[in-house]
């Protein structure tokens, strides 16, 4: 099946009083978003992979060392890491849900030592990168970090919260201060009901 640009799940000015302007989503999404989705298709057309659901082509791409599987590994999972993004992100901060709060409380100790370790995967991230909230393969949850696209699918992960650290999510509000960018995210940005439906 071929990528497809998902509308925000709100509007582009929706998150602009929780720091992150109209201007970013629209260069965000509008544009870098879409430029996955563009070239994800071109590439594929033509190969085995046309037709395939997102998740498998990535799975199926990582670490295959070919120079045209990589070519469609980085635009499938940057255009499934994007998917999810938007998702997490919400205009009404809600609380954490109860569930997902025990659940943090249980791998991290408290939700402030989530939180930290969070901020300093991201920020620690060298280059591009995401941070990311997995559910483990053997059911705890931990935090990673991710060079360029790869995100926890390609090791059996399930991602309940991500953040993008390439420079392109952040520039625009932040210019070089990612830690603050990360922060904000934490505290005014995720939707937390979303997190926790991932669980």
């Amino acid at each position: 099946m071929a990528f497809e640009l998902p509308d925000l799940p709100y509007a582009h000015d929706a998150l602009a009083s929780s720091g992150m302007s109209r201007e970013t989503m629209e260069y965000h999404h509008d544009i870098h978003h879409k430029a996955y989705v563009d070239n994800g298709n071109k590439l594929i057309a033509g190969t085995e992979w046309e037709g395939k659901s997102v998740e498998e082509i990535i799975k199926g791409t990582y670490n295959s060392g070919a120079v045209a599987q990589s070519g469609i590994f980085n635009n499938a999972s940057q255009h499934w890491n994007h998917c999810q993004f938007w998702e997490m992100m919400g205009a009404n901060k809600g609380a954490m849900p109860s569930e997902l709060e025990a659940a943090i409380k249980d791998s991290f100790g408290t939700v402030d030592k989530f939180k930290e370790d969070f901020a300093a995967a991201g920020g620690g991230q060298f280059g591009s990168g995401w941070a990311w909230l997995v559910k483990d393969t053997d059911g705890g949850l931990k935090v990673t970090k991710t060079e360029n696209g790869v995100n926890p699918l390609c090791f059996g992960q399930t991602a309940l919260l991500g953040c993008d650290v390439w420079e392109h999510s952040y520039y625009i509000d932040f210019r070089n201060k990612r830690p603050a960018y990360l922060q904000n995210f934490l505290d005014n940005l995720v939707n937390w009901e979303n997190v926790a439906s991932r669980l």
